[in-house]
């Protein structure tokens, strides 16, 4: 199977499925000399790990991690980082009537498609732990980005009807309710509607904002691989994102010119934009002002709900799909934005070094 790497001087390798022996991923391409321990990989990992609350799937799974390569004397060798997080509680025969016919909103078809046959055991690697892999990659990039002063933070930005006003969001709230939603008033109101959905036998829908600051103005490459074309194949990478946008976003369609455009200002020497409707990224490149990111997600495709469908041979059927499901895909996918724009960034930074003779002789000479 082709396209499991992601990145080019910083490259993340996932590699494992849902009901396999283990989860991974190999990271290349990481300086020598960054302090690196599991514990501060499993911090990301205990993020989005199941079993955590009542709108998450009650898979329980420890989600341990294992540093296998790439570590002497506690930093970073320069060498492939190699991980491993071992499945403990896999229930494969949930899933033994499932190999008959295709689930509605799965991969099951397109993958029977491609391949002439599939992984039905929680859907190999089209399950939402290969995200384990991605995860991994991104705490190691946030070490990285922490050593230059670069800082990322995501949180549910919405969930179904309720949305978080952007204006108003209180930072210290990030991660303090189990919706991920930074309020506590609208997490209450989530949860709630959430546990309709639950009785109804159906799942809701919802996104995630990612946030960075301190990034330096002229990350990415012009024209193909552009700062927000790499996040956006990041995040769309991602099972169930279904759109992703940047400051304004599809608003700024909805605008004038002279609304949208971001006026620049000197202050104390220093160049900034007085507004950030674009979002941090002018010409597909950073301009040093906070990259804001948004990421939709489509609701938990498995639903037990009777739904329509047909087997392989064609055979119309109705299926209410059984096994241990998020109601909610969102919450537990904060962490997976992030992980995924952590990675991006520290690609760009990488590539960004040999964009001018100056950065070269600072190393060289």
């Amino acid at each position: 199977m082709a396209g499991s790497s992601f990145g080019e001087n910083f490259r993340v390798t996932t590699w494992g499925e849902s009901h396999g022996k283990a989860i991974g991923a190999v990271v290349d391409g990481v300086p020598a000399g960054i302090p690196l321990c599991e514990e501060d990989i499993q911090v990301f990992l205990d993020r989005r790990k199941p079993g955590t609350s009542s709108i998450t799937t009650p898979r329980k799974e420890d989600d341990k991690v294992e540093i296998l390569s790439g570590i002497f004397d506690g930093k970073t060798t320069g060498t492939p980082i190699s991980l491993l997080v071992r499945n403990t509680s896999q229930h494969s025969s949930d899933y033994n009537e499932i190999a008959s016919y295709y689930r509605p909103g799965h991969a099951d078809y397109t993958y029977d498609q491609k391949y002439g046959f599939r992984d039905y055991r929680g859907g190999g690697r089209s399950s939402g732990r290969e995200t384990i892999g991605r995860v991994c990659g991104g705490a190691i990039a946030a070490k990285v980005l922490k050593e230059l002063g670069i800082e990322v933070y995501s949180y549910t930005s919405s969930i179904g009807p309720y949305s978080i006003n952007p204006d108003t969001i209180d930072t210290t709230n990030i991660g303090k309710f189990p919706t991920g939603l930074p309020d506590k008033e609208l997490n209450d109101l989530a949860l709630t509607f959430l546990e309709e959905c639950k009785a109804k036998k159906d799942s809701a829908g919802g996104s995630v904002v990612c946030t960075a600051t301190g990034l330096p103005a002229g990350l990415g490459e012009p024209v193909f691989d552009k700062l927000d074309a790499q996040i956006s194949k990041a995040l769309f990478s991602i099972g169930a994102v279904k759109a992703v946008e940047f400051g304004d976003g599809l608003e700024a369609s909805k605008s004038t010119g002279s609304e949208n455009n971001d006026a620049f200002e000197s202050v104390d020497g220093k160049i900034r934009k007085k507004t950030n409707h674009s979002g941090g990224v002018l010409g597909g490149l950073s301009d040093g002002s906070p990259l804001v990111v948004k990421a939709y997600f489509k609701p938990t495709p498995s639903i037990s709900k009777p739904q329509q469908t047909v087997k392989q041979d064609g055979t119309p059927i109705e299926v209410e799909i059984k096994g241990r499901h998020d109601p909610i895909i969102v919450p537990r996918a904060v962490v997976v934005v992030e992980s995924m724009v952590n990675i991006v960034l520290v690609d760009a930074l990488l590539s960004g070094l040999g964009s001018r003779i100056d950065n070269l002789k600072k190393i060289y000479l």
